[in-house]
């Protein structure tokens, strides 16, 4: 096992991406002060779990993220990751290369990964502790700490040793085991009170199962009867609604009568009107009649009233009596005389009941004192029977005493034969459970090697497919990246040809026949643009007009508007120039041959390179010329029998930029194919490279899962052997507790006989002292006669005494009636005695 790569992104003085790759063997990292070579080694300690800042050489922990310099900014983050070769298998992993990786950001937050697999740091320290490397192994040797090692005590250099044996790993471990414990008896007890209290509400719980099982029974009860009271309301609702509905029927029928009756009514209401209005005359007059009749007739009445009146009057004052003659004073004053006599007779009488109930009371008094005297007497006497039968009571509350013991006893060893029950029936019951877990755990140890087999393919599977889709997306990248070097270098030649190919001068926009420039509508052989470009002439820079009219009317336009000169080729069906070639020296070819032109521009063509031939170089040329024709050289030197032009290097004409952006169009149509296809084949390695990834991540989630029962399963095992372990203390505790209660319960038992024994003889001597009570309760019976005689005088005192106020005030009420009666008497006498006869 070695350290296979180390890449460092971010991480203090490492601001770029920087990767080290490590060789077997001693590497050594050489360099002058401050060039960072103490930074990879705190690089090294970090990603394997370092958490002091102060042994990174820093104050914090995100001292470590690059800080920036005056030409860069500081970055959010670092990130190291530690490649390890684990072909030997030293790391308790099965992967032969072990990638580590570390995340910081400069939040606060981290992150790390085994294999790009999130974890936790434990985890990355767990795996290197195994190997005996990792945080506090002594692996990283740093400044000072040799000296520290050199000058250390011999138990400090124990404690080196033993890290660096391995024994830390194994100490924390032990550690961790004894916090789990600890944790698991606190669990242990609270269970146990749980436990307790659950069994404690048992009851209470039983009995509000019951209530609310009788509770939804009822409910359900409620529930049919009201959707039954629903139904036959819905029944009546709907024979309700079917009734309404015949009434609206019937109803709308009889409206229908009435409207036609009322139509009727109406016909012979306008008849009637009609009548009426003709006896409206006759109406007037009658009334006219009427009213006076009857102001005749009340003229009549009122003076039959007023005879009426006066003839009553005169018959009233010859008959009258004198007022109040309906009762006669002296009878009124006999009774009232008859009343008073009544109201002495029973002044008489209340008196009487007055002496009665004197006596009464007192007798009362007498009976009450003699009854408190003698119930002292009695409770004087029952005390002192009390303080005889003390001891009796006391020896009777001992015995109770011994019965209640004996009964808690008795209850007790129930309580506890329960408990041992339950205690052999928990043992019983986790010994089943562990023969059944420990099946299950062997078939989940049997599965193991299958599903990291399975890994392991679906894992080759993966890298391979990933590998092939890197190559195809760097082919694809290659491919674009080409394709939009010839796209740019296309566009830059187009925009070359359109600068090149615009006039000295702008044409007319509204020039007729104008078709475009000459050289756009010929058709050259690859390789010999520069040399048809020279050979053409002037007419490489020239346009196309369709007629020598047109021509004409352009120059003078351009003439007119003082603008430059053009050439222009007129379309036509001129002679393509002289048919007869003589023969061209080996490698000479006739530039006509070499150009492909239009129908309508053969005859142009033909004349502008007539018996012009393309030479190698000079000297076949001067041969040409010496044929008397004319000769143009690849480098653009042309050759006439009159003239010679040329030398220098040529401008690229625009016969070889349209090639050229030919050229540049077809590679890009050929990368963009390519590109396409790559994609393509990108598109179908990624569905592949996507099953291969799921059935790995499958894999691995079967391999964890499976990892995840044993690890259940084991607990589950420790679980059921602590269980029987304690069910086992508790049955042995049982037992004892058992034992004891039984010895306690004999004990009780043979105390209570005693004490039975000992009552019995004290309840068999006589009572003597014991005092009578008849004496008291007659006593009693004579004052509640006495207090009852008592109420009944007062009670007839108080009816006499009413009945007398009673007569008193009927006497003086007819004596007011009598005095009254006289007066109206004397009041009418006077009357009669002032009215004047008649």
């Amino acid at each position: 096992m070695y350290v296979k790569s180390l890449t460092l992104k971010g991480f203090k003085s490492f601001a770029s991406a920087t990767n080290l790759v490590l060789e077997p063997g001693i590497t050594c990292i050489v360099g002058p002060n401050g060039s960072g070579k103490s930074n990879v080694v705190d690089a090294l300690a970090w990603v394997m779990g370092e958490g002091s800042a102060r042994t990174l050489r820093g104050g914090k922990m995100d001292d470590v993220i690059f800080a920036g310099t005056a030409g860069r900014q500081p970055l959010g983050r670092a990130e190291v990751t530690m490649t390890i070769d684990n072909s030997d298998g030293a790391l308790p992993i099965d992967y032969t290369e072990v990638t580590i990786s570390r995340t910081m950001f400069r939040g606060g937050g981290s992150e790390y990964a085994i294999n790009r697999t999130p974890c936790r740091l434990l985890d990355i320290q767990e795996l290197l502790s195994d190997s005996g490397i990792g945080r506090e192994m002594h692996v990283i040797v740093g400044q000072g700490q040799l000296d520290a090692v050199l000058r250390a005590t011999p138990e400090e250099r124990r404690g080196f040793i033993e890290e660096a044996a391995g024994v830390l790993k194994h100490r924390r471990r032990k550690e961790k085991a004894l916090r789990k414990l600890e944790g698991m008896e606190g669990n242990l007890t609270r269970v146990a009170d749980l436990t307790a209290e659950v069994r404690r509400q048992l009851g209470p719980l039983g009995r509000q199962a019951e209530t609310a099982r009788r509770a939804q029974s009822i409910q359900m009860t409620v529930r049919d009867a009201r959707l039954r009271l629903l139904a036959d309301d819905l029944v009546q609702q709907r024979d309700a609604l079917e009734a309404e509905l015949a009434d609206e029927r019937r109803h709308l029928a009889r409206r229908a009568d009435l409207e036609v009756r009322v139509a009727a009514a109406g016909a012979e209401l306008a008849a009637l009107e009609e009548e009426a209005a003709g006896c409206v005359p006759v109406l007037d007059q009658l009334q006219t009649q009427w009213y006076e009749l009857t102001s005749l007739a009340q003229e009549f009445d009122a003076t039959a009233r007023l005879a009426g009146e006066r003839a009553r009057s005169l018959r009233a004052t010859q008959h009258e009596v004198p007022a109040g003659g309906g009762r006669d004073p002296q009878q009124l004053r006999h009774q009232a005389e008859r009343v008073r006599g009544e109201e002495l007779e029973l002044q008489t009488q209340v008196r009487t009941a007055q002496a009665a109930l004197d006596a009464a009371v007192a007798g009362r008094e007498a009976a009450e004192a003699a009854h408190l005297a003698e119930q002292q007497r009695l409770v004087r006497l029952a005390r002192a029977a009390a303080d005889r039968r003390e001891g009796l009571a006391k020896l009777h509350g001992q015995l109770e005493a011994r019965r209640t013991r004996v009964e808690a006893g008795e209850a007790e060893v129930e309580r506890l034969r329960t408990s041992l029950d339950d205690a052999r029936g928990r043992v019983a019951g986790a010994q089943n459970a562990v023969a059944g877990l420990v099946d299950d755990l062997r078939a989940r140890e049997a599965c193991e090697p299958e599903l990291d087999a399975a890994a392991d393919a679906a894992r080759v599977d993966v890298e391979r497919l990933d590998e092939q889709r890197q190559k195809l997306r760097d082919a694809r990248n290659g491919a674009a990246g080409r394709r939009g070097a010839a796209q740019a270098r296309a566009e830059a030649l187009a925009e070359t040809l359109g600068t090149a190919q615009a006039p000295a001068d702008a044409l007319p926009e509204d020039a007729a026949g104008l078709a475009g420039r000459f050289v756009s509508a010929l058709q050259v052989e690859p390789g010999h643009e520069a040399a048809v470009s020279v050979a053409l002439g002037w007419a490489a820079e020239a346009f196309v007009v369709d007629s020598h009219e047109n021509a004409a009317h352009l120059l003078g336009a351009l003439r007119e508007a003082g603008t430059g000169r053009v050439d222009l080729v007129v379309v036509g069906d001129a002679p393509g120039g002289h048919q007869d070639r003589p023969d061209l020296p080996a490698g000479c070819l006739w530039v006509r041959d070499l150009v492909t032109a239009p129908k309508a521009l053969v005859g142009a063509l033909g004349i502008l390179v007539d018996r012009l031939a393309l030479a190698p170089d000079a000297e076949r040329a001067l041969a040409v010329v010496a044929l008397g024709a004319r000769a143009v050289t690849e480098g653009g030197d042309l050759f006439a029998p009159t003239y010679v032009r040329g030398g220098g290097a040529p401008g690229r004409s625009a016969l070889e930029i349209r090639a050229a952006l030919e050229a540049a169009r077809a590679a890009q149509d050929a990368e963009a194919a390519r590109e396409q296809e790559t994609a393509a084949q990108l598109d179908a390695v990624s569905a592949p490279l996507q099953q291969a990834q799921g059935r790995y991540e499958t894999a691995l989630d079967a391999l964890a899962d499976n990892d995840a029962a044993i690890e259940s399963l084991m607990e589950q095992l420790a679980r059921h052997h602590q269980t029987m372990a304690g069910a086992g203390r508790e049955r042995d505790r049982v037992l004892g507790s058992i034992e004891q209660a039984r010895v306690a319960l004999e004990a009780n038992r043979g105390e209570v006989e005693e004490l039975t024994l000992r009552l019995e003889q004290a309840q068999a001597e006589p009572d003597e002292s014991e005092p009578s009570s008849d004496e008291r309760d007659r006593l009693a019976v004579a004052a509640a006669t006495a207090r009852s005689t008592e109420t009944e005088h007062r009670l007839t005192l108080r009816t006499r005494e009413e009945r007398a106020r009673a007569l008193a005030g009927r006497a003086e009420s007819l004596e007011a009636a009598a005095r009254s009666e006289l007066a109206a008497r004397e009041r009418a006498a006077a009357k009669a005695g002032r009215r004047p006869d008649r």
